[in-house]
């Protein structure tokens, strides 16, 4: 028999499978694909727009498409051996792909062509694709963009997550008040994913630690007893933009090693029975359990370790792969960046791992961990830097929590030699805690043991060096170093804004798609009358769509001629919703007092999701509710104000939102914001910010020129100097306007019902310690918004700042981020 022509022999072990003639991109080759699976693989004969069918055929298309460059790309970086980067994290925010693969692909006409001969359109499809809501808010969306900048960039970096099997949760509002829902985003199937069984790893828990002595006479540790999980990688595709590289994003899903114990099953012990299984399947169940309880911080520690665990045997798989058990070289070819301090257990892992299955000894082991891992810090809050309590540590971990303690010991030795008898040092740096109950500080872990520290914008970086890690910076000043961070131009205005994009591409070129820089030639064009007629005839049009949606989602009809004032993100004490919502109670009380012809038509937008266990959060969604309840139903304030929640809050809605804005609303307490990147979104597309300077808002605005940008607030050094002698009271007293909000607010006038609804918002803006400094920005804030009402009134005035705006951010880009950490930390080659 004549060997098939589909494949050639290469081993016992090994068949390869021979090439096939790549697949063709034209819509005839599209429609005949989708045919297939629509009816072969999903076997539907009837297509229905109502349900989910169009979609998945057509993202099988597509993927068929990608998995021919996925091969190649990691055929390549196998024959390279070259260096890679692994980034670790325990959030990505992917949103929906299907647009991304087709841009990438340049077949999105194609795509459309196929579906429009069967009576389709791709909106169809789109609108059937559920967000993959793995992460919330910027620090999983930041972690996307990442992904899509190094494939595009061509730089062999592979992502690694969790497969929650529900994301972040749904968001309905009712009577104002947050409702959590589950988000069952794979209900309906991830036609993008393959799972890779074969590849599964097996993640320790409980148990103990055992010494004992080697064959060579060498003490070893090894873990035993221990109650085993099942890692399960479930491969993602990341393409770059039209290159043909497409790199990876590894998720894990946990499962039991043993399905379940069917003698007791038979015996009629069911629940026992699958007892484990459940136990191990709830580790990847839900994206952040609710961490105020015991039982929700232990499994948020499960999640971390079984991340770091499994990514880290895995990476060690694969060089064992190329180089066998010869480990020496492994940090001049691998490089872990630890996104925040979820991932900070890698640092003991590896270790582990180096010592306990490689029989490395201490030093080389720990000189290999410390020239692998980099870490990136995403905070300046004290409170949300990780900790975890040693006695869950010695229940979950027991031999990292050993290792951990080694650390310790050693690191303390390094500080007595370098400040000797300096003991409040040695108690600020320690690893372990000196509470009563200690605990394990996981942002200083991540530094220890990492060669690379970086913060996300100048002014934080610049913070943490002098603040929050002053003795590390101190210790290791080489260490620290910041990249600011930026978003994917390609999502965030090529597939968001495709008006905009068509425009901007109509009169510069297609370049800026992966040189966001090339925006730099929009800016002469800010004051020509032809453009900017052309520009405010797309932002007419993104306005109207964003107004359909906002009807959709809570039946308001939003004014568009109106201008759009939108404040989007996490709700959180530090991003001041609260204060924006001040602002909007102080327009309502000069209109009641017949001033609304005074004032710019606006509408307020405020949208995002607060931690189930954050109440002040909640009580603020609350709060923004029940005023806007009042507003929209006032006929005074019709062609005035409006304020909107818009519920659910999520990537795709961000995709209808930031095209629309024209104010972007970053007002977070100086020294609090760690970059923010919606700000860099709304830039992009052409929205004017109304910002402190915190964050990434100082180098924004050092971009676009003072002119373009609504500047207000304290600054850090004037915070620190307020601190001691702040006095809401005393501040609220002297500005007639606050004294007239705060009334309101008191009153019961947005509550009648619901008495005291507002009193815990209210305790803490006019309490002297209040950390967010509230009521000492609110005069300035409303001055500021005073200036962008006068700004918008003057519609040249107007788009030719937002055609600055656009033109300024091409240092804003994830292109940049990636290059820069690429050129000073990673010094990856990127793929030929």
């Amino acid at each position: 028999m004549n060997k098939p022509e589909s494949a050639s022999g290469v081993g016992a072990d090994h068949i390869e499978l021979l090439q096939t003639p790549p697949l063709e991109m034209d819509a005839d080759a599209l429609l005949q694909d989708f045919t297939h699976y629509f009816g072969r693989t999903l076997g539907r004969r009837t297509i229905r727009k109502n349900l989910p069918f169009i979609y998945q055929a057509l993202a099988f298309s597509v993927r068929d498409r990608l998995m021919e460059r996925w091969n190649k790309t990691n055929m390549a970086r196998e024959r390279s051996d070259s260096r890679r980067v692994c980034y670790l994290s325990l959030e990505f925010l992917m949103g929906r792909l299907l647009r991304n693969a087709l841009l990438s692909l340049d077949i999105e006409d194609s795509a459309a062509e196929a579906l429009n001969r069967l009576g389709l359109s791709l909106e169809d499809a789109y609108d059937r694709e559920h967000d993959a809501g793995l992460g919330n808010g910027g620090l999983g969306r930041l972690a996307a963009c990442f992904l899509d900048s190094c494939a595009t960039l061509r730089l062999p970096v592979t992502g690694y997550g969790i497969r929650y099997r529900y994301g972040m949760f749904h968001q309905r509002i009712e009577n104002g008040y947050q409702i959590e829902e589950p988000d069952p985003w794979l209900r309906e199937g991830f036609p993008w994913e393959i799972e890779r069984i074969e590849l599964a790893q097996r993640v320790h828990f409980g148990g103990h630690s055992e010494s004992y002595v080697d064959l060579d006479g060498h003490p070893r540790h090894r873990w035993v007893n221990t109650h085993d999980v099942l890692a399960v990688p479930y491969d993602i595709p990341i393409p770059g933009y039209q290159n043909d590289i497409v790199n990876t994003l590894r998720l894990w899903s946990a499962s039991a090693t043993d399905e379940f114990d069917l003698e007791e099953f038979n015996a009629g012990e069911y629940t026992d029975a699958v007892a484990a299984k459940n136990a191990a399947e709830n580790i990847t169940m839900v994206l952040y359990p609710n961490a105020a309880t015991v039982g929700g911080q232990e499994l948020r520690l499960r999640q971390q370790y079984f991340l770091v665990s499994a990514s880290l045997q895995d990476m060690l798989r694969d060089w064992r792969f190329r180089h066998g058990e010869n480990y020496e070289g492994l940090a001049d070819k691998l490089c872990v960046q630890l996104n925040d301090t979820h991932p900070a257990l890698a640092v003991p892992e590896l270790m582990r791992l180096l010592l306990d299955t490689a029989n490395m000894d201490w030093d080389e082991a720990w000189s290999v961990t410390r020239q692998t891992m980099a870490y990136t810090n995403h905070t300046l809050l004290p409170e949300a830097l990780e900790v975890w309590p040693v006695s869950l540590f010695e229940k979950l971990l027991p031999r990292i929590l050993e290792i951990v303690y080694e650390i310790n010991a050693r690191f303390i030795s390094e500080i007595s030699d370098r400040w000797p008898g300096d003991n409040e040092r040695l108690r600020r740096m320690s690893l372990i805690s000196s509470d009563a109950e200690p605990n394990v500080r996981m942002a200083y872990l991540s530094i220890i043991g990492s060669f690379s520290v970086n913060g996300v914008a100048a002014l934080h970086s610049q913070l943490l060096q002098q603040g929050l890690f002053r003795d590390f910076a101190e210790m290791w000043p080489e260490k620290f170093n910041n990249k600011t961070n930026g978003v994917t131009q390609r999502r965030w205005l090529r597939a968001c804004n495709p008006a905009l994009a068509r425009l901007i591409t109509h009169k510069i070129g297609d370049a800026w798609i992966t040189d966001l820089n090339q925006l730099e030639q929009l800016a002469p064009l800010a004051e020509q009358q032809d453009f900017q007629q052309q520009w405010r005839g797309v932002r007419a049009e993104n306005k109207l769509r964003l107004a359909k949606f906002v009807k959709s989602r809570t039946g308001i009809d939003l004014d568009p001629a109106m201008i759009y004032d939108v404040q989007v993100k996490r709700i959180h004490e530090y991003k001041r919703q609260f204060l924006n919502l001040l602002h909007v109670v102080h327009l309502y009380d000069r209109i009641q007092r017949g001033e609304g012809d005074a004032i710019t038509p606006r509408a307020v937008l405020i949208g995002g999701k607060a931690a189930p266990g954050y109440v002040m959060a909640k009580d603020i969604i609350k709060a923004i509710n029940n005023v806007a309840r009042v507003i929209n139903a006032d006929k005074r304030m019709k062609g005035h104000l409006q304020l909107i929640f818009i519920p659910d809050y999520n990537v795709s809605a961000m995709e209808l939102i930031c095209p629309a804005a024209d104010l972007s609303e970053q007002i977070s307490t100086a020294g609090k914001e760690a970059s923010g990147t919606g700000n860099m979104k709304f830039m992009m597309n052409g929205a004017v910010t109304i910002g402190t300077l915190d964050g990434a808002n100082v180098e924004i605005r050092e971009a676009v020129g003072e002119d373009n940008f609504f500047l207000f607030g304290l600054t850090v050094d004037q915070i620190a100097m307020q601190r001691s002698h702040y006095d809401p009271q005393q501040i609220i007293a002297a500005d007639d306007d606050f004294a007239s909000v705060v009334k309101l607010l008191k009153s019961g006038h947005f509550n009648r019902f619901e008495p005291g609804i507002f009193d815990n918002v209210l305790l803490a803006m006019l309490n002297p310690h209040d950390p967010w400094m509230t009521a000492a920005d609110f005069r300035g804030f409303v001055d500021a918004q005073q200036r962008a009402s006068d700004a918008y009134s003057d519609s040249k005035r107007w788009t030719a700042m937002s055609i600055r705006n656009s033109a300024a951010s091409g240092r804003f880009s994830t292109d940049r981020t990636m290059q820069n950490y690429n050129d000073d930390i990673w010094h990856l080659q990127a793929f030929d």
